[in-house]
């Protein structure tokens, strides 16, 4: 099996590095926790709209625009953050993927050098990425480093596997690829580019600022994950960090354009590094997706859940 790298992204299933393949899975759950702001739900009234783009520059099936619609629900307005990834650990003694693996891919300006010199292996396609032993959500860059003041940031490192997981134990699930760009559009916004319209603005999504992988010139105030509550909301409906930040899994299973043969899941919203023209990565826009096998984590994959809406639906939205 190779190790498939997707751009900016690697997938963790099968790696095969200098002619060794090592499985590798994923992880990552969040907690909710008590009583916070980041527990606050959004509701989406049921409503018709066109999902993807017929831009040109469409890739991994973001195009052809096609009708979709979705019910009533609910969304997390933050991606799942360690403080309530913590509690769901706490209360469920789970192990993530990356634990039970004992490694997971960290971008390389964030890995220590005295890490670096242990590393042998090297990603083809994506040098940038570097197979960590001991990253996972709780030492997102490996040994030595910690979670202690980014407790308010999302979740990362985590796997399809363990989103779902994680779900379960807090009575919610993952949104549908629908749902989730639904809600970054905030129910209205048909064919805009971003989720607050069609004009860039460099301090409203954490992205890639520079020439990728070498320069970040950090415009946006940050150089890798930032918390679930930077910038202000990016729609009208309060949605923090749609795009940017973290990829977020959702429910759909993803077609592989490429013809590969295993199970994927659809990811949307892209990282801390895409970026706005997406040369060498993904570009940072509202109906940016790829996927990527259910085992598949890193320290730029996260998630927040949804649920079915309670009650009756105000009205319907038609786009």
């Amino acid at each position: 099996m190779a190790w498939l790298v997707a751009f900016s992204q690697p997938s963790h299933r099968c790696l095969s590095l200098t002619g060794l393949v090592a499985l590798v899975l994923f992880s990552s759950v969040a907690a909710v926790s008590d009583k916070s702001k980041f527990d606050k739900m959004v509701r989406f009234e049921s409503g018709s709209y066109r999902l993807g783009t017929d831009e040109k520059d469409a890739r991994d099936g973001e195009g052809p625009s096609r009708l979709v619609s979705v019910k009533p629900f609910e969304m997390d307005q933050y991606s799942v953050t360690n403080e309530q990834f913590r509690k769901f650990i706490r209360d469920t003694k789970f192990r993530t993927e990356a634990e039970k693996f004992g490694w997971s891919f960290v971008l390389e300006p964030f890995v220590s050098e005295k890490i670096k010199a242990t590393i042998k292996e090297s990603v083809q396609g994506a040098p940038w990425w570097l197979p960590v032993k001991g990253a996972y959500w709780r030492q997102p860059f490996g040994p030595g480093s910690s979670i202690k003041e980014m407790m308010h940031y999302p979740a990362v490192h985590i796997s399809w596997n363990d989103a779902t997981a994680y779900c379960k134990w807090a009575k919610k699930r993952l949104p549908t690829e629908a749902e989730w760009e639904f809600a970054a559009r905030g129910g209205g916004q048909q064919g805009k580019k971003y989720p607050w319209g069609n004009k860039y603005e460099k301090k409203r999504m954490n992205i890639w600022q520079g020439e990728f992988p070498d320069t970040n010139t950090k415009e946006d105030g940050y150089h890798g994950v930032c918390p679930a509550d930077a910038f202000k909301p990016q729609n009208e409906k309060g949605m923090y960090n749609m795009i940017g930040n973290v990829w977020e899994w959702t429910s759909d299973q993803f077609r592989d354009e490429s013809g590969g043969q295993e199970k994927k899941y659809v990811l949307r919203g892209g990282s801390y590094l895409d970026t706005v023209e997406g040369e060498k990565n993904h570009i940072a826009r509202v109906t940016t997706r790829m996927g990527n096998t259910p085992d598949s984590g890193s320290d730029n994959l996260g998630f927040r859940c949804a649920k079915k809406a309670k009650g009756k639906s105000k009205s319907k939205t038609e786009l």
